[in-house]
């Protein structure tokens, strides 16, 4: 009986002590360890830093994040030379023309036609070239008059033609030739044309221009002050 009685007290005595074993176990187990590899590669590395692996970009360092590739800028869109604000290269204007002339010799108001041709370099700026013709009273014994005028130059737009209203202003030079003529005068001189207008848009194509100009001719050895007005339609192609 007291053999069976020490032999119980034994086992429990055992059964006790054996979760202490355990855990000192598990403190020597390998995977309680610090791993030595870990060490040893970055004391490698850093004496040879060859054969270190190149770092992770900056961005994906913590993204966890494979970098994307490149894709292929789109082509960019063709630029037109033309400015997208003009409808048409070409202004054609042709209408009616007063012509009030005032020399030393005479005095004549004249009616006639006006024809107007612009190239329209942008939808600012133009080029462009003026003749008139106009018909007069009768000076010196009843003696028609006679005027042409004919001028090219700059031309500043106050915008394209598609708008309704558009303002616009020109310098011209060139020549008048006036009839009848004076002794020992030539019926030819310089002239100078300045002024301006503005067209009211009828439909795409077509519009009513209005405008007035200063002219200052150089004939009969002297200088001449003028003006002139005229209505008309413009065409646009």
């Amino acid at each position: 009986m007291k053999r069976l009685l020490l032999a119980a007290l034994v086992a429990l005595g055992l059964c006790a002590s054996l979760p202490a074993q355990q855990t000192s176990l598990l403190m020597f187990s390998p995977s309680a360890q610090p791993s030595t590899s870990s060490n040893s590669a970055s004391f490698n590395f850093a004496l040879v830093p060859e054969l270190a692996p190149p770092a992770p970009p900056a961005g994906l360092a913590f993204s966890g994040l494979s970098p994307k590739p490149a894709l292929p800028n789109a082509p960019a869109l063709p630029q037109s030379s033309y400015s997208s604000e003009i409808t048409y290269r070409w202004d054609l204007a042709v209408g009616y023309e007063y012509v009030h002339f005032d020399s030393d010799p005479f005095s004549a108001d004249l009616h006639g036609i006006h024809t107007d041709l612009t190239y329209n370099l942008n939808a600012w700026f133009g080029l462009e070239g003026s003749v008139i013709s106009a018909f007069g009273s009768g000076v010196f014994a009843g003696e028609t008059s006679k005027y042409v005028l004919y001028t090219v130059g700059g031309r500043i737009n106050g915008g394209s033609s598609r708008r309704r209203l558009v303002p616009w202003g020109h310098v011209l030079v060139g020549g008048a030739h006036l009839n009848p003529q004076v002794a020992h005068e030539s019926k030819n001189g310089f002239a100078l044309q300045l002024g301006g207008g503005a067209d009211w848009r009828l439909n795409q194509r077509v519009a009513f221009r209005g405008e007035a100009d200063y002219v200052r001719t150089q004939l009969y050895s002297s200088s001449q002050n003028n003006f002139q007005i005229g209505v008309g339609v413009v065409l646009h192609f």
